[in-house]
């Protein structure tokens, strides 16, 4: 599957800082300690509809790592999945009355414009469900060789994930069993199916059903891959057994998160699968939670075709921390406006407050968990500084154009 179309990133003067990220195993900040090349595997999209904020505000949150390790210099790899079949998916072209793959190709096409508008690096490999399910049904084969899945004995063909197999299964989300209960139900898993050995086994392989998609598994039979194994199966395919960042929304946390690396760490026998499990908060309207089912959903091609300037876009979507579940408002959209335009008319100043101080501040901030609040004020305040004349150093609008381009990805210059 194509990615979108990347763009230059400005190569900044000086060595760039160590990122320390928040690693929700471990509930802490710690260091990232990458080996060359940086490996990021970042969940993405189920494409039964556009792109909508709370995608676009994850996706940023892991275009700033990925910014961050390069000014550091380290090469990145990265990979990015599309759930390009799935019941979410399949559920809403029958409601439509449209053909899934149709779907699925118009909001994948609608949401690699949207990335693109929006500056982010795209991944170096973005891999479909669809285009990787002779490998998973490989592995979900290697799973139940190894006694770590079973079939279902109801005759569906369906082939679950023994948590049992998995001995350190809750490290990633350090949630209790009642939790994981309540949120798998939640989620897109089955706790209540009969059969099951264990209610949170997740499902790898659903046999084939009447009126539904499905492929030649082999051994398997015929159907369709599960939502965890898809992943855990294209990242160590493409990234190695252990890679630096699994990313994701924290509504990924559990089960999807916990599962696919579940899933990779018995077929490796080793672990953790990543050094840092790294989640985004969700983004609400106006008070509410932003969801599909409240029909509440703000599209990020619907501001663009509205003539919201992406990255006036951007720059409202970074202006709250990454980790927080935040509230987007108008007023959110307004002062990214109004901060983009005031960057645009600094960055044309004759001169201003050094522009190395702030390069080595936006770092700073950007390396602490990045901290955008932050480093947007440092931007702010070199800016009312500039704006106001009271800046002596002619080249610091250039650097000060460059560092909001290559660390924050926001473009101020024509």
């Amino acid at each position: 599957m194509d990615s979108w179309t990347g763009h230059e990133v400005p190569r900044l003067p000086g060595a760039g800082v160590p990122l320390a990220l928040f690693d929700s195993a471990r509930r802490s900040v710690a260091p990232t300690r990458p080996v060359d090349p940086a490996t990021m595997y970042v969940c993405g999209i189920t494409p039964y509809d556009a792109t909508h904020l709370g995608h676009a505000a994850t996706m940023l949150a892991f275009d700033l790592v990925q910014r961050m390790w390069r000014d550091a210099g380290h090469r990145v790899r990265y990979v990015q999945n599309v759930t390009d079949v799935d019941d979410p998916l399949l559920e809403r072209a029958a409601r439509d009355g449209e053909d899934w793959v149709v779907l699925a190709m118009r909001e994948t096409a609608l949401f690699r414009e949207d990335m693109e508008a929006l500056r982010i690096i795209p991944p170096d490999h973005y891999v479909g469900a669809v285009e990787s399910i002779p490998a998973i049904a490989e592995r979900v084969g290697v799973l139940l060789d190894r006694g770590a899945g079973y079939r279902l004995a109801d005759g569906t063909g369906d082939v679950y994930f023994d948590v049992a197999a998995a001995p350190r299964f809750g490290y990633e989300s350090n949630l209790s069993r009642e939790q994981m209960l309540v949120f798998a139900a939640e989620r897109g898993g089955d706790p209540q199916r009969p059969g099951k050995r264990d209610p949170l086994d997740p499902l790898l392989w659903r046999g084939a059903r009447d009126g539904e998609p499905a492929w030649d598994g082999g051994p398997l039979g015929p159907g369709r891959p599960g939502w965890h194994i898809e992943c855990a199966v294209i990242a160590l395919g493409l990234l190695g057994d252990r890679i630096d960042v699994q990313g994701g929304g924290n509504d990924l946390l559990f089960p999807h998160h916990e599962c696919s690396a579940a899933h990779a760490e018995v077929l490796t026998g080793t672990g953790p699968f990543a050094a840092h499990y790294a989640h985004a908060g969700m983004i609400g309207l106006n008070g509410e939670k932003m969801s599909k089912s409240r029909g509440n959903l703000v599209f990020v091609s619907r501001l663009r075709g509205d003539g919201v300037p992406p990255m006036a876009l951007r720059l409202a979507l970074i202006s709250g921390h990454y980790r927080a579940d935040r509230q987007w408002t108008d007023d959110t959209l307004k002062t990214g406006q109004q901060r983009w335009h005031r960057w645009r008319e600094a960055a044309r100043s004759a001169a201003g407050p050094s522009g190395a101080e702030l390069l080595a501040g936006v770092r700073g901030r950007l390396a602490d968990d990045l901290d955008t609040p932050g480093a947007l004020a440092l931007i702010d305040e070199w800016a009312d500084h500039a704006l106001a004349g009271t800046g002596a150093d002619p080249q610091a609008p250039t650097l000060m154009a460059e560092t909001c381009d290559a660390l924050l990805g926001v473009r101020l210059r024509d």
